[in-house]
């Protein structure tokens, strides 16, 4: 239940501070006093839109704050938001700047408006002067008969089941458009590829093509050069490079024994001598390997054209990137196959979850079924203790496209003179409309479990004994949940446990709650206008008193 309300320079809510007991709460005042402006700074810290406008003369930004009893209901919310659930209460506080920029807090803990709009589900409901308009709404006319067919836990489960079967076909659909293009392209793709995969690709290739390419093209060059090279270093005759640094050394060896700085050039001359048969061994061997094969060049020309063409088909620049090539058309050529079986498993998957969601239409339909006759009496015998005691209401109950909420279409059909029932939106008035909607309301609160249910003049378009029966009515309801009820009848005003005042002085708004004496004013001024009379006030207390 909400416990308290604090406001600070919202609109014309100059500070108010204010708590609330349990049961029926009356709010009354002049037209244009400010009871809107209440309701807006409660739906405000509820999550409603915020505007700069809502901020006062008075400062920079209006507060809010509203404080409420706490459940394991909103317990749970809090803690799947890693929010404080500790304690008894709840608060909740909402700050609008200048600007139009707001903040919002639960327990003191910032949270965003989304947050506050969940908690809001669970902790007031909130019936404003234009909600009959809620009877055409589909979606409501649904909630109304699943709230007394406890349908609840399987519409929830039907609505999971749609968005699974939503998001299936669209995963099908997208396969089915990946299919037909890669069907389309697939001979052009594999060709392509088929080109590639035969040409046997190897990182680094075509560079290595090259240079063995200008070896091949000038082996007879390079073989009379290495033979030249290998004839100067090892020539057939005795006195060869080698065999005359290894004279000098070992003249020199004699020498350094009486010149010692001799002997380093004897070792440095060895080591010369066996640099020189090394290089002399490698220029044979390179000789030996060099060979002059006409067919071997062909064959690297032949490769090395294969791999010019394939560059310049594909566009590339590198063997690489024809590899990349290569692997990405794989990849295509393999999708086509393989989205085949893909599409087949995404057909069957939304097939069963088709089924899935028509079995739990159906569910709901027999249960629908089975509350229409319970649900539409209900609805009927409220009615008829509001003063309609001919009318008829009965729901209609039709099957039609599937969606979340199952495949029902409610209808709510009335007559307020016992004749045949038509449907509510053409056949009720504005007072019969007000008394439909607190009917439905007090059917749907025995199982909402909402803890706050504020009317905001639910009854208008009603008078007399009438809305003295609508008093009864609310003040009933009170007794199981917190009721506010914006009203400008006495006879509701009067059946309240606690009954405030809404009155706007020099361009403010006020709320005070009123004692005995001043509710049988107020009631006076509610049956009476501007001038009370003394009749006007024996009738206020006689209304206090029955």
């Amino acid at each position: 239940m909400l416990q308290s309300l604090t406001i600070s320079n919202y609109i014309l809510i100059g500070s108010l501070e204010t708590r609330f007991p349990e049961g029926l709460v009356i709010i009354s005042g002049e037209t244009g006093a400010g009871k809107s402006i209440l309701l807006g700074a409660l739906s405000l810290v509820l999550g409603a839109k915020a505007e700069s406008s809502m901020v006062g003369p008075a400062g920079d930004n209006c507060v809010v704050e509203a404080t409420f009893g706490m459940d394991e209901t909103i317990r749970s919310i809090l803690r799947e938001a890693d929010l404080p659930y500790e304690g008894e209460s709840l608060t909740l506080r909402r700050t609008v700047a200048r600007s139009g920029r707001s903040r919002s807090f639960a327990n003191d803990e910032p949270v965003s408006v989304s947050v506050l709009q969940e908690l809001s589900t669970r902790l007031v409901d909130i019936h404003s002067q234009h909600q009959t308009l809620l009877l055409a709404d589909a979606r409501f006319r649904l909630q109304a008969l699943d709230l007394w067919a406890g349908a609840g836990a399987t519409r929830q489960e039907c609505a999971l089941a749609w968005n699974a079967l939503l998001e299936a076909k669209r995963q099908l659909s997208t396969l089915e458009e990946r299919f037909s293009n890669a069907q389309k392209e697939q001979e052009y793709h594999s060709a392509r590829w088929e080109k590639l995969s035969q040409a046997q690709l190897l990182p680094g290739e075509l560079d290595a093509l090259e240079a063995e390419h200008k070896q091949l093209s000038h082996a007879g060059e390079i073989k009379q050069l290495l033979c030249a090279a290998e004839n100067l270093l090892a020539p057939e005759e005795e006195q060869t490079p080698s065999s005359q640094l290894h004279q000098a050394a070992r003249l020199l060896e004699k020498a350094g024994r009486f010149i010692p700085s001799l002997e380093p050039l004897a070792g440095r001359l060895e080591s010369a001598r066996v640099e020189l048969e090394d290089i002399a061994q490698e220029v044979r061997s390179a000789g030996e390997r060099t060979e002059v094969s006409p067919q071997r060049l062909q064959q690297v020309e032949e490769r090395i054209s294969l791999l010019y063409g394939l560059l310049q088909k594909h566009g590339c620049t590198s063997v690489e990137e024809l590899i990349a090539e290569r692997d990405r058309l794989e990849g295509l050529v393999l999708d086509a196959t393989q989205l085949g079986g893909e599409l087949q498993k995404a057909g069957a998957r939304v097939e069963e979850l088709r089924q899935r969601h028509a079995a739990l239409c159906e569910k709901l339909h027999q249960l629908r079924g089975k509350a229409v006759p319970g649900f539409s009496e209900a609805v009927q015998q409220q009615l008829r203790q509001l003063e309609l005691e001919r009318a008829l209401f009965c729901v209609s109950l039709e099957q039609g496209p599937a969606g979340p909420d199952g495949s029902d279409a409610v209808r709510f059909l009335f007559s307020a003179t016992g004749a045949e029932p038509a449907d509510v939106g053409k056949t009720a008035s504005g007072g019969e409309l007000s008394r439909i909607m607190l009917s439905l309301k007090s059917v749907m609160a025995r199982f909402t479990q909402m803890p706050t249910l504020v009317f905001d003049e639910i009854d208008a378009g009603v008078s007399g004994s009438t809305a003295d029966k609508m008093g009864s009515l609310v003040c009933e309801m009170g007794t199981r949940m917190q009721v506010f009820a914006i009203t400008h009848l006495p006879q509701v005003a009067a059946k309240g446990n606690a009954h405030y005042l809404v009155r706007k002085t020099d361009g403010s708004t006020s709320v005070q709650i009123l004692d005995h004496e001043g509710r049988v004013q107020e009631l006076a001024r509610m049956l009476s206008g501007a001038t009370i009379t003394p009749a006007a006030i024996a009738n206020a207390k006689s209304l206090l008193t029955i």
